[in-house]
């Protein structure tokens, strides 16, 4: 019997789970107020903080530490291929100094540092959003020096896709499936035979426009309002990563809001997540080329598409491509628990970082 403490780290939360075996026992979502938040001038710097309120949460609930594994979400380190990892000193040091800075970089951190707290207990992390398998033809941009890069939801998409494969009797390694991550950021790939061979760097201005963030912009444009004066390059990054999409259309990252809105009449907030949906769908269909458009199925993900007006319109401008499945929210944690759980029975292998 294996006990599993999974950990996944968000920008205002902490989501966190008991596992035995494969079974989950208990889950919790710590809630971080704005205010407690704000004491902190980095996300690293909430590491004491976040740390303190996980155990808390875990007393709270009955559980001490006395886990085997603990498995925390992977931060934003060097470019690796998909699976399970063994935290090492390594990867802990890539992930002090990250290509870019976001909650998730927690997570291996809390992981290894709780794990080391309890004797014989091991640390792993599972698909970072930096998973990169992509073929050589899809790195090519039209500056050299900007190739294109990686950072998607790699975690839950490979989770939802294997999940669906196991309930249509199909094996993942032998389809063609889009998937799409539809949360506050959103990312899309091609799996091609279990690896993501064309994916979106949704962390860095890629893709469709989401609740909070601006994704792929007209260069020129932004360029000349990087040089405007308007803007430090702090306020431009938050700008674009954080305070644009649905937030600055219409003030608000919420769908359930902006679909209210619509309800009451609201032309104008029809025509701006009408346009999110437009663009999605749009981004999801490029990825038909990656393997010569043959697409098993298209699957949405994430919080957004329990959204029935979001999913119903995905499903309209993309059913002509192949069949749409939606599985509404994420499923992280389990996904985390699940993969450590089939590596360490021997059903999947156990990789190093270098």
């Amino acid at each position: 019997m294996m006990k599993i403490l999974a950990i996944n780290p968000g920008m205002i939360s902490t989501k966190v789970g008991v596992f035995i075996d494969e079974d989950i026992k208990m889950h919790a979502c710590i809630n971080h107020p704005f205010e407690e938040l704000c004491q902190y001038p980095f996300i690293m710097d909430e590491f004491d903080y976040r740390k303190e309120k996980l155990i808390e949460e875990l007393q709270r609930q009955g559980y001490g530490l006395d886990f085997d594994v603990v498995v925390g979400r992977g931060g934003l380190v060097k470019p690796i291929e998909s699976g399970v990892y063994e935290l090492n000193e390594k990867v802990i040091e890539d992930t002090l100094h990250p290509r870019l800075h976001h909650a998730c970089n927690l997570g291996s951190l809390i992981a290894l540092s709780i794990a080391k707290e309890i004797p014989g207990c091991r640390a792993f992390t599972v698909d970072p959003g930096v998973v990169d398998e992509l073929e050589d033809v899809a790195r090519i941009t039209g500056l050299p020096e900007m190739p294109h890069q990686t950072i998607w939801h790699a975690l839950n998409q490979r989770e939802i896709a294997k999940r669906y494969c196991k309930e249509h009797g199909v094996k993942y390694e032998e389809q063609d499936l889009i998937v799409c991550h539809l949360g506050s950021g959103i990312s899309f790939a091609m799996h091609h035979h279990g690896r993501a061979i064309a994916c979106s760097d949704a962390l860095s201005g890629d893709g469709p426009f989401s609740p909070s963030r601006a994704g792929t912009l007209p260069s020129v444009q932004l360029i000349q309002l990087c040089y405007s004066g308007k803007y430090t390059e702090k306020e431009m990054l938050r700008k674009v990563n954080g305070h644009s999409g649905l937030t600055a259309h219409l003030g608000t990252n919420d769908v359930r809001v902006v679909e209210q809105r619509i309800k009451d009449g609201d032309e104008h907030a029809k025509l701006i997540l009408d346009a999110m949906i437009y663009q999605v769908a749009r981004y999801l269909a490029s990825l038909a080329p990656a393997t010569y458009g043959h697409v098993d199925a298209v699957i949405l993900t994430g919080a957004m598409s329990q959204s029935k007006y979001v999913s119903e319109e995905l499903i309209r401008r993309l059913e002509y491509l192949a069949p749409v499945f939606v599985y509404p929210g994420e499923d992280e944690l389990t996904a985390l628990a699940h993969n450590v759980y089939r590596a360490l029975t021997g059903q999947q292998e156990i990789k190093v970082y270098e």
